[in-house]
């Protein structure tokens, strides 16, 4: 049945107000009728363009053929053309105030021509079949303080490949490709996320996604939109969540992209000193001109709404909050009190993750913020930001720093691995260690141990442990689980044929051991943003580089004692003390057998009264090099 659609005046009002969350429904291409015979209407907001008119297949391209209907007073310009299609591509031919002529891909386009080329396409997005309906209701209960929360971070492109072709030089996998194999090895390994890189229309590989040119479009590489609802649909059927990288913080200048739209700055800043990233060579968002937010926040919706995506990570939060962030003395203009932040900035973070959250429960909005900016995860009345995580980006950075030391040298640097327990419950963190830090010569996870081979692998081996026991959600990037040895790179898939090796193999089996116990004792979960949920045994034992420290349930049951040494010396008269005088299970050891280990251990230590630690109770351990410890009681 065909449908007639109008850029009504309530539309102006609302979009003008930047409170248009369905702005994505108006403005855009959207075909009149599912077969496409009643045509297409189209919707541009171009304020400064003296004439635009929609060019495509269906008109050989003329931009005299079908010149679209200037609205005031916003300068939305709008036009249903009787045999444009699905499946047709499509841009915009905008004449500026300079009577110069651009051509850009729609802002609110659904689907992209496949790089390098940059037309949008038009598409029906509204025939998907959805069968989520159980995770969904599930969803809403979400509570981030309580449940799991393990996340593989992962980019399709490179995940796995397929021979190149001429037909898939790229040697990509299609959304219903990855579906099955990525549910499978994610079940295995007892992830509850998968984070997408790079969904959004990118017109560059090597950017990753971060350049975003179609922010409302699945990035064509991988399938179409359908293509892209069925994997989310599949994830969540097999009870996996799916959070997506956001880029609200830039923008290319990619001659077909958003960089000044209709002639002049329409979704950046026209100062430079406020409109440009020096560093990175891009846009920055004009967050406080009511069309630009409403497009972004929008976005967000557009995303969590309709294609069921349970969370965004925004990506570079500090780089909208601080008005000299990346730039030098002369290249940026302070607010109206004098001072680097981002006024405009703040309130479009409070009104977007307000917006996102209460109209969807269980959603989750989690910043990649690298400063000490106060009160990210604090609700917007209370001074806050308003999102529900923040990245935890100083305990990556101290935790990589002390990982890659040689082992003799770690008892200098014994406190890099405690400071984070201090700040741990002022926002509510994610554990991070993603793909930032396994490229650019940063090297991957395993090669940044030191020793020989094995011993690589036994300090990976530690440090998951202590990543698992921290307080705070977890974040793995694809494969360092299993010690992949290159760094990443989008060009190639992971090196799966390591796990012909027994050594990484059983990396792999640990590293999928430390996330069952993370998803079966409410004690490493259900207390993260709790201070009662944490305690240090022994925190200073600097000349052995060996922690302990306790996860405590919130009901007092099935708390865990984790120890870790970091060194390769074994200390067979290792003794701990504990918090009772009562058993304590052997649940996890680094030196089993089904790790590579030489030796099973006792399962049940009986603590004695003997003071250790300051502690009247203890038991002794026979604690081997490397050795890795964790005890239920």
């Amino acid at each position: 049945m065909k449908k007639t659609m109008e850029f009504s005046e309530l539309d102006q009002y609302l979009f003008g107000q930047g409170t248009h969350y369905d702005i994505y429904k108006k403005l855009g291409a959207h075909p009149l009728s599912p077969d496409g015979e009643g045509g297409t209407y189209f919707a541009v907001w171009a304020p400064d363009a003296k004439k635009v008119s929609v060019v495509g297949d269906f008109n050989g391209w003329d931009p005299e053929k079908n010149v679209m209907k200037r609205l005031e007073p916003l300068g939305v310009f709008e036009l249903t053309i009787e045999n444009a299609k699905p499946g047709d591509l499509y841009k915009y031919c905008i004449v500026t105030p300079f009577d110069t002529t651009l051509y850009k891909a729609d802002p609110y386009g659904n689907a992209c021509e496949m790089r390098p080329g940059t037309a949008s396409k038009i598409v029906d997005i509204s025939d998907f079949k959805w069968s989520d309906g159980t995770w969904m209701k599930k969803r809403a209960q979400f509570d981030v303080n309580k449940d799991a929360m393990v996340i593989y971070e992962m980019h399709i492109g490179s995940w796995k490949k397929h021979p190149s072709t001429e037909e898939n030089p790229a040697g990509f996998y299609n959304y219903r490709e990855v579906a099955e194999p990525l549910v499978d090895y994610v079940k295995k390994m007892g992830y509850t996320h998968v984070e997408l890189m790079g969904i959004a229309e990118h017109p560059f590989d090597g950017s990753w996604g971060y350049q975003v040119t179609g922010y409302y479009a699945p990035t064509s590489r991988y399938g179409t939109p359908q293509d892209f609802q069925y994997l989310i649909n599949y994830l969540h059927k097999n009870k996996i969540g799916v959070i997506l990288d956001w880029v609200p913080a830039h923008f290319p200048k990619d001659a077909h992209g958003l960089a000044n739209f209709d002639g002049y700055a329409v979704y950046e800043h026209a100062d430079p000193r406020q409109g440009e990233h020096p560093d990175w060579g891009t846009k920055i968002f004009n967050y406080g001109r009511n069309e630009v937010s409403n497009f972004l926040i929008a976005n967000a919706l557009y995303w969590i709404e309709h294609f069921h995506i349970d969370g965004l990570r925004v990506d570079a939060v500090a780089s909208m909050l601080y008005l000299d962030y990346g730039k030098q003395d002369g290249q940026w203009v302070a607010n109206k009190y004098g001072e680097n932040k981002n006024l405009e900035a703040i309130e479009f973070f409070r009104h977007l993750n307000t917006c996102v959250t209460r109209r969807n429960p269980g959603a989750v909005m989690v910043a990649e913020e690298s400063t000490a900016w106060p009160g990210v995860t604090a609700q917007p009345e209370e001074g806050g930001l308003g999102f529900t995580m923040k990245w935890n980006m100083g305990w990556m950075n101290d935790f990589l720093e002390y990982m890659k030391l040689d082992p003799y040298f770690r008892k200098y640097n014994h406190y890099k691995m405690t400071f984070s327990t201090s700040y741990a419950y002022s926002e509510n963190y994610i554990l991070v260690l993603s793909h930032d830090e396994v490229v650019h010569l940063k090297c991957s996870m395993l090669s940044k141990m030191p020793g020989y081979f094995i011993d690589k692998i036994h300090n990976l081996m530690a440090g998951y442990t202590y990543m698992v026991g921290h307080p705070g959600k977890k974040l793995l990037f694809m494969g360092q689980d299993f010690g992949q040895l290159q760094e990443w790179s989008e060009e190639r898939e992971l090196d799966w044929f390591l796990l012909s090796e027994e050594e990484h193999r059983h990396l792999q089996d640990f590293t999928r051991d430390l996330f069952a116990l993370y998803n079966k004792y409410p004690s490493l979960h259900a207390t993260d943003y709790d201070p009662n949920g944490f305690e240090w045994i022994n925190a200073d034992d600097m000349d052995r580089s060996i922690y302990s420290f306790v996860r405590k349930s919130p009901t007092k049951r099935n708390n865990l004692l984790f120890v870790i040494n970091y060194t390769p010396v074994a200390r067979p008269d290792y003794r701990v003390g504990v918090p009772r005088k009562k058993q304590y299970k052997l649940i996890l050891n680094s030196q089993d057998p089904k790790y590579g280990g030489n030796e099973a251990r006792p399962e049940i230590y009986k603590a004695e009264k003997s003071e250790c630690d300051r502690r009247p109770f203890s038991f002794a351990y026979d604690l081997p090099a490397y050795g890795v410890a964790v005890f239920l009681y």
